[in-house]
């Protein structure tokens, strides 16, 4: 009997030491797979920058808006810019604070919270681009009736209800289509990576458990 039981015992121990050289590759399998996925947002953040820092060389209304007498809308425009640079510049700080303290945490629970964060932060930016998507077709509707061309279908809009509301219900779908198109692609690009994150905290906290 005295040989069972040292034997129990030496099992128990080496069943032991193998959970916790799972446990520990487990982690680091993990860690590397929520490290990577994280420092792809943060390239896609910043290719997106530079996308949209090129389509505003390229595709510059500051022309016409002195062809339609309303050079006053650029200075406008260019604080919306600034502001939306400052704020996309924030978010992609946030970005690469996450990416480090995943990169280098070596904690199962502040691994966890850095990805709950990271998701939260990712979550706040595509709102704050769809909110943009929103007021940019706000203004590029009133920048495109301030033009001369628009002045019958302004006289239109006024005299008969039809018009206006025609006028508005395009005005509406044009908006659900872009906003539609550019949630679809956040959808793609960054929901794809936070899924892939999120199942990497469940694993995480079967591990914690």
């Amino acid at each position: 009997m005295k040989e069972l039981d040292l034997l129990k015992k030496d099992w128990n121990k080496t069943a032991d030491t193998f959970q916790q050289v799972s446990e520990v590759e487990i982690y680091n399998m993990i860690h590397k797979k929520s490290s990577s996925i994280v420092k792809w947002i943060l390239v896609i953040s910043l290719l997106e920058i530079l996308f949209w820092t090129a389509s505003n060389f390229v595709f510059s209304i500051d022309e016409f808006l002195k062809k339609i007498n309303h050079p006053e809308y650029i200075l406008y425009l260019e604080i919306i810019t600034y502001f939306n640079y400052v704020v996309v510049l924030i978010f992609v700080y946030f970005f690469y604070k996450n990416y480090a303290t995943i990169s280098t945490t070596k904690s199962t629970k502040l691994l966890m919270s850095s990805i709950l964060r990271t998701r939260k932060t990712i979550q706040y930016y595509v709102w704050y681009n769809l909110a943009m998507v929103v007021l940019s077709s706000i203004i590029s509707f009133f920048i495109a009736f301030s033009s001369p061309e628009m002045n019958y279908l302004k006289e239109k809009i006024a005299t008969n209800g039809t018009v206006m509301l025609m006028v508005i219900s395009i005005l509406l779908l044009v908006t659900l289509i872009s906003l539609g198109l550019v949630w679809c692609f956040y959808r793609l690009i960054y929901g794809t990576l936070l899924r892939r994150l999120y199942a990497n905290y469940k694993e995480l906290k079967k591990i914690d458990l």
